[in-house]
């Protein structure tokens, strides 16, 4: 009886110690939407007893989520007590050109062929294994977040689906998608960059929260000719098109920008905190 006793004890002591520092595990989902296995990093921190505290963070580029640091930001800021409880689901890219962009609307190179069924992947598939994984009946609040690409996609898929997202980060979206090459003469930014189109033609009013981040370094392209990058012009215009629609509060719409910033994964761990502590921050530390 006593040998039981102490082989529990220990048993509890190595569950205590993993539940206080988190976890990663790396696992995989068949698809029958992309008709492929689909790798994922599971990522969270420790999981309260009462789990309708926990929160669900999707991330595109899973492949790199190394780069972003993103296991050991959410440890350190969990540990300070900034952020509330996390389960974290990186999906590993498939065919990344193809499975991202904007749902049913491939760009001018027929790219984002596939993003609509990347978009139900997220909404028939992985947000239900998230909720069985995890044990939930209902998360707290869900986020989905990418860069670059992988940020348009998010924005993309939480547009379409705000009845599960509730937030979205966006890390040097490439809102430049368009369905037209800028060497055609008839090129027009305002008609031919594929998101801003979305947003001017729906009829959508989707209760999110929006988070988007760019570098001042990021790239020398400026369409415009007024001295800012591209990608700044770009995310600019998609926030002006969410302010005009009329049931988005200001305070609903955050934007970071940082000087000398470049288009990599380095700049875009440093500012996930801001980032994490925005989406799931506790209330008195906001």
């Amino acid at each position: 009886m006593k040998y039981f006793i102490a082989a529990f004890i220990i048993l509890l002591s190595v569950f205590t110690s993993c539940n206080r520092t988190g976890g990663q595990q790396e696992d995989e989902l068949y698809s029958r939407h992309l008709q492929r296995k689909v790798k994922l990093t599971i990522i969270n921190t420790p999981v309260p007893a009462d789990k309708s505290e926990l929160n669900l963070l999707i991330f595109n580029d899973g492949n790199e989520i190394h780069k972003l640091r993103l296991k050991e930001i959410l440890d350190s800021l969990y540990k300070k007590k900034l952020i509330t409880p996390v389960v974290a689901v990186a999906i590993h890219a498939g065919d990344r050109m193809q499975e991202y962009g904007v749902a049913g609307k491939p760009d001018y190179e027929g790219r984002g062929s596939k993003a609509e069924y990347y978009s139900r992947f997220i909404d028939n598939e992985l947000y239900f294994y998230a909720k069985k994984k995890s044990g939930v009946r209902k998360f707290k609040s869900v986020a989905i977040a990418g860069c670059s690409l992988g940020g348009l996609s998010a924005f993309d898929i939480a547009w379409n689906h705000a009845d599960k997202i509730d937030k979205v980060g966006v890390f040097s979206g490439s809102f430049w998608w368009r369905d037209k090459d800028t060497k055609d003469s008839s090129y027009k930014d305002e008609k031919n960059r594929i998101m801003h189109s979305v947003l001017q033609s729906s009829r959508k009013r989707p209760k999110l929260q929006y988070w988007f981040y760019c570098g001042a370094a990021e790239e020398t392209s400026d369409r415009d000719k007024d001295g800012i990058n591209d990608v700044i012009d770009d995310t600019g215009d998609i926030i002006t098109l969410l302010k005009e629609k009329k049931n988005i509060a200001r305070e609903d719409i955050v934007y970071k920008e940082s000087a000398g910033a470049k288009h990599d994964w380095p700049y875009w761990s440093e500012a996930l905190p801001g980032f994490l502590i925005w989406a799931f921050g506790r209330k008195s530390d906001l």
